[in-house]
């Protein structure tokens, strides 16, 4: 059945003021800084933006759903079904705005709904706010670090995969390449793959398009590539040195670390 915005939504944004008394306190009171850097971000209206084509559908908009997953990992729970242990939780339904949060099998529902776009849009919006700190920050060198990750998923999840698991042999599980910014620790971009791929799967269009929004962003800034041997291949010395003499700051862009 279908539920009206009233018992879904809240209009409580204010920060809680923050005591130290001995009264007992919620196990999730650390969220109250999250709160302010949400805000500051402008997190809400930015996920909203990217859901904007969608935003309509269902009881539980998108972005509702999006931060609850963000606050899922944040709290330290990797299962959908652990929201349970929160679910009544006065301080996270007051950062997520809510008045009470969706169920286990909403999410689930909801995530096999999203769509191609959402997930680009997603992605655009992560990579913004990275940038966007790497700017305040007024870096003259960016390192992005690209590495693989293997991520079982102890199930048939749609495109998972057999493949080398060092931890849980004969796991089906993904197998990311991630991009991260050394100075921050920031995540920046990641390519979805199944594990039964190699390394390098993808890995020259998703190095390019990397280190092309960083150069586009930060045009005086040097940009360097660490990758280990795995990726050590023709192919690739020749597109770092082919992307030395791309792009609007070419000449103060440097590379390095294969091997």
């Amino acid at each position: 059945m279908r539920s009206s915005k009233a018992p879904i939504l809240s209009r409580v944004h204010a920060v809680p003021a923050v005591r130290f008394t001995d009264q007992t306190l919620t196990s999730a009171s650390g969220l109250v800084l999250f709160q302010v850097l949400f805000e500051r971000l402008d997190l809400r209206g930015r996920v909203r933006h990217a859901c904007r084509h969608v935003f309509g559908i269902g009881d539980f908009k998108l972005p509702e759903l999006f931060l609850t997953l963000v606050i899922h990992i944040i709290l330290g729970y990797r299962e959908l079904d652990d929201v349970k242990f929160y679910n009544d939780d006065p301080l996270v339904l007051r950062v997520l705005g809510l008045r009470r949060l969706p169920s286990t099998a909403t999410l689930s529902r909801r995530l096999r709904s999203v769509d191609v776009a959402t997930i680009t849009n997603l992605q655009e919006m992560s990579r913004t706010l990275v940038l966007d700190r790497l700017a305040a920050e007024k870096l003259h060198r960016v390192t992005l670090d690209f590495d693989g990750s293997v991520v079982s998923t102890r199930r048939h999840a749609e495109g998972a995969a057999v493949g080398f698991n060092r931890k849980r042999k004969g796991e089906r599980s993904y197998y990311p390449l991630l991009c991260t910014v050394a100075q921050t620790g920031q995540m920046f971009d990641a390519l979805p793959r199944s594990r039964n791929v190699h390394d390098s799967n993808g890995s020259l269009e998703f190095i390019t398009a990397s280190v092309l929004a960083v150069d586009r962003r930060l045009p005086g800034c040097v940009i360097e590539s660490r990758l280990d041997s795995a990726f050590f291949s023709e192919n690739t010395a020749l597109l770092l040195e082919e992307l030395k003499t791309f792009g609007p700051s070419a000449a103060r862009t440097a590379y390095y670390g294969l091997g």
